[in-house]
């Protein structure tokens, strides 16, 4: 599920917002659909285009391969990598852990990814750590080097661009959790994809130019040579 919605500050509303989704569909065609859609709303790719994406390194490819982006990480991965490290110095749960996040999130923020990084490995070498931990704190700190370039977060906050995915992460409980999934309820794949795309139709709303559409399209399919539609 994806949406692409324009923020003008906090307490407004978003506009030209659209929300879309598919359960059969693959990344590679949602990210076809995603780059067909800028494409119509804005042939001169005279706006700003931000795509947020977890690190996985395939989906980072296929984005910036098919659409034209600032591509940023979202904090909530790099968040859990900082959580994941904590436990490694800290016991889970603590204070210190607590801090040990904070503090170094607080770096992150303001941009300071290389700092924190060098923090890390150093850490690895003082404490002479070894085995799963040292495994788990490389990988920690590999992830985040890589990624150094789309974890610009204090440029990103001060043009007033999304660095987390929340929003989204919100209409896919209202889009499929809150529709798809209630008590009782059992759904064919066909089924469940044609209440999602209507689900989507609907929040973005556009579902009575749809239903309009839907309807001359079936008069139509059942009445080729003659047909009217009654309007209201």
């Amino acid at each position: 599920m994806s949406a692409s919605p324009r923020n003008h500050g906090v307490g407004r509303t978003l506009t030209n917002k659209r929300v879309w989704a598919s359960l059969l569909k693959g990344k590679t065609t949602v990210s076809e659909e995603v780059a067909e859609q800028m494409q119509r709303r804005d042939p001169s790719a005279s706006k700003t285009r931000v795509a947020l994406t977890a690190g996985e390194r395939a989906l980072q490819i296929r984005v910036e391969r098919k659409l034209n982006v600032t591509l940023i990480l979202d904090l909530m991965h790099a968040l859990e990598k900082l959580w994941k490290a904590a436990y490694a110095f800290h016991p889970e749960g603590s204070l210190e852990a607590d801090l040990w996040v904070l503090e170094r999130a607080l770096k992150i923020l303001f941009g300071e990814v290389g700092q924190v990084v060098k923090g890390i490995r150093q850490s690895i070498t003082k404490r002479g750590l070894s085995g799963d931990k040292r495994k788990t704190l490389l990988g920690i700190t590999g992830y985040l080097y890589r990624n150094r370039a789309r974890m610009r977060y204090d440029e990103y906050l001060a043009n007033g661009w999304p660095i987390a995915s929340g929003p989204v992460e919100g209409a896919c409980k209202n889009l499929i959790k809150d529709r798809m999934e209630r008590s009782g309820m059992r759904w064919t794949e066909p089924m469940a994809e044609a209440i999602v795309q209507l689900r989507a139709i609907y929040l973005s709303g556009d579902f009575d130019g749809y239903w309009q559409f839907h309807i001359e399209q079936d008069q139509r399919r059942l009445y080729p040579t003659k047909w009217s539609v009654v309007q209201k």
